[in-house]
C-alpha cells in the first residue's frame, strides 16, 4: 500500500506495521504464534480492508495496532512514533481511535452523554461529575459529531434504546468524537440488517473524505464496495494485498478464501 503525493515524491504513511508477531498464549509450553512477521502500511487518506478467513489473525492484527495487545515482536509505526505496546488509552491521545466488534458504549447514558465523554477526553481534564453544560464547547462539538453520524435528534434518548444499527454508528460517533487522525473499525457491520448496513457503509464513505481508515470486515460485498486497498491475511501472514478487482482476480486469495 501507499500512495506517491502529488509532487512525485513518496508521502509518508501514518502508519506502518513492521515485522508484527504475536501470539495468544502457550500451548504445551510453547507459544503459540497468531501473527507472522506482517509488514504493511496504509496511505494517507486511505480506506483500507484487512481480510481473510477465521483464524487468519484479523483481529490479533487490529488488537496490536489499537494497544489492546502488545505484539512479541516488531514495530508499529505511527506518525513517525513506536506505539507498539502502548496502552489504548495512550495510543488514542496520538491519533488512533477504534471501534469493536461488540459494541461498546455507555448504554445508561444518552446519545448526547455518550459522545460528550469522549469529546471531554480530548480537550478537558474528564470528569464524570461536572455538569454537561460546564464546557459549552463541549456539547458544540458533541453535536457536531453526532450530526455527521446522523443520531443529532437521538441525542437525549439513552444509547441503550437505540437500535443495533444506530448504537454501532453511535459507536463510531465516539471514536470520531477523539478526533482522530487514524480510525479502525472493526467489524462495523456485524449484526446489521440490509437497510442498517447500507446506511453504515454511506456513513463509512463520508467520514473516510477526511479521515484515513483502515477496517476489519467479513461482508464481501461491503469490503468490495467500500475498500480502496485490501490485505488478505491468513494463517497470520499477509496472502496478498491489491485493489479490490486484484484481490478478486488473485487465484490464491480464490482458493483459500473467496471459493470462487
Amino acid at each position: 500500500m501507499g500512495r506517491a503525493a502529488s509532487s512525485g515524491t513518496m508521502e509518508e504513511p501514518p502508519i506502518r506495521a513492521e515485522g508484527i508477531c504475536a501470539d495468544h498464549g502457550r500451548h504445551g509450553g510453547s507459544p503459540v504464534d497468531v501473527l507472522y512477521e506482517v509488514t504493511l502500511s496504509i496511505a494517507r487518506g486511505e480506506l483500507a480492508v484487512a481480510i481473510g478467513p477465521n483464524g487468519a489473525g484479523k483481529s490479533t492484527f487490529f488488537n496490536c495496532l489499537t494497544g489492546v495487545l502488545r505484539p512479541t515482536a516488531g514495530r508499529i509505526i505511527l506518525n513517525g512514533e513506536d506505539i507498539a505496546g502502548l496502552p489504548p488509552n495512550r495510543v488514542s491521545h496520538k491519533g488512533l481511535a477504534r471501534s469493536y466488534q461488540i459494541t461498546n458504549i455507555l448504554p445508561g447514558a444518552t446519545v448526547l452523554e455518550n459522545v460528550r465523554v469522549a469529546v471531554q477526553s480530548r480537550h478537558h481534564a474528564w470528569s464524570m461529575l461536572r455538569h454537561r453544560y460546564s464546557f459549552p464547547d463541549l456539547i458544540d462539538r458533541s453535536r457536531a459529531v453526532l450530526e455527521a453520524v446522523g443520531l443529532r435528534a437521538e441525542e437525549e434518548e439513552l444509547a441503550a434504546n437505540l437500535s443495533h444499527g444506530a448504537q454501532r454508528n453511535l459507536e463510531i460517533g465516539i471514536a470520531l468524537a477523539t478526533e482522530p487522525e487514524l480510525l479502525c473499525l472493526d467489524e462495523p457491520t456485524a449484526g446489521m440488517s440490509v437497510s442498517e448496513t447500507r446506511s453504515t457503509v454511506e456513513l463509512v464513505r463520508r467520514i473516510a473524505r477526511d479521515l484515513t481508515i483502515v477496517i476489519v470486515e467479513h461482508d464481501m460485498e461491503v469490503v468490495m464496495g467500500l475498500a480502496q486497498t485490501i490485505t488478505v491475511l491468513h494463517y497470520g501472514e499477509v496472502l496478498a494485498e491489491g485493489t479490490p478487482a486484484q484481490i478478486q482476480a488473485n487465484p490464491r486469495v480464490q482458493e483459500v478464501y473467496l471459493k470462487t
